[in-house]
């Protein structure tokens, strides 16, 4: 266990190490251009982020945002599952949904957004554009994991003729959860950036994209920066929370510790 608590530590400081050399990298470049317009210091994305901080506007725009996203995101996790499930079961319904993810896997984000303008409003964007990004990275993982389930672990729950819930648990649960966490961890930055690029190009008032292309329009590079750094420290926040919730669901019923 101390050993445990020892690399953790390492690990950390490690990690601590590189966003260092990377804000080092960064304050050498922008004194190397000296021009602010073009690339501001850390220190100053830094402390225009803290006035923005300071305002009651930046949090209503971080909720609308995160608020925005996250549903797209459940939506598109909860969709991916039952999809997942089904095409698991039945081979049809695989046959007729693996065109239709392999469409949306290819297609670029702008061209949704675009596309979606049409048909919602500029509100509901960054929900819709998340919840495709997202629906085939799950959908697909959903089904890998219930594939490789071990057959033989099945033949033997029908040889005692266990019931539905207790393979489920015993078995298909996990050998799925790996994969789900594993596909969570692939969509939640995608999801994110594409939420906040749908926010960009259909500029919902009062969003975070809203506010990075007002501040692009005035120039204002010191902004641009700080919510650029916003949305980057939201993103792992967001990674963080959903990927701890995950590992404590694999630990009640998926049989094991999550990575």
């Amino acid at each position: 266990m101390e050993a445990r608590g020892e690399g953790r530590w390492k690990a950390l400081g490690k990690r601590a190490l590189a966003i260092l050399f990377w804000l080092l990298a960064w304050q050498a470049l922008s004194a190397a251009v000296d021009q602010q317009i073009l690339l501001v210091s850390p220190l100053s994305a830094l402390t225009t982020l803290a006035r923005l901080m300071g305002s009651a506007d930046f949090y209503r725009a971080v909720a609308l945002s995160f608020g925005r996203i996250l549903l797209g995101f459940s939506l598109a996790v909860a969709a991916g599952v039952i999809l997942g499930i089904l095409a698991a079961r039945f081979s049809l319904i695989r046959a007729l949904l693996g065109p239709l993810m392999a469409a949306i896997k290819a297609t670029p984000v702008a061209s949704f957004v675009i596309l979606a303008l049409v048909w919602i409003s500029a509100r509901n964007l960054s929900v819709f554009t998340g919840f495709l990004m997202v629906l085939p990275v799950i959908y697909l993982n959903v089904v890998q994991g219930l594939q490789s389930a071990d057959e033989k672990l099945l033949q033997m729950a029908r040889a005692f003729d266990l019931g539905l819930g207790k393979r489920a648990r015993a078995i298909y649960l996990p050998a799925l959860f790996p994969y789900f966490l594993t596909g969570c961890q692939l969509s939640l930055g995608i999801c994110w950036k594409a939420g906040i690029a749908a926010e960009v190009i259909g500029q919902p008032a009062g969003s975070i994209g809203d506010k990075l292309y007002r501040a692009k329009l005035f120039l204002s590079t010191d902004e641009l920066f700080a919510w650029t750094v916003a949305v980057v420290l939201l993103s792992v926040a967001l990674e963080k929370a959903v990927l701890c919730l995950i590992g404590r669901l694999q630990r009640l019923y998926g049989g094991g510790e999550a990575a």
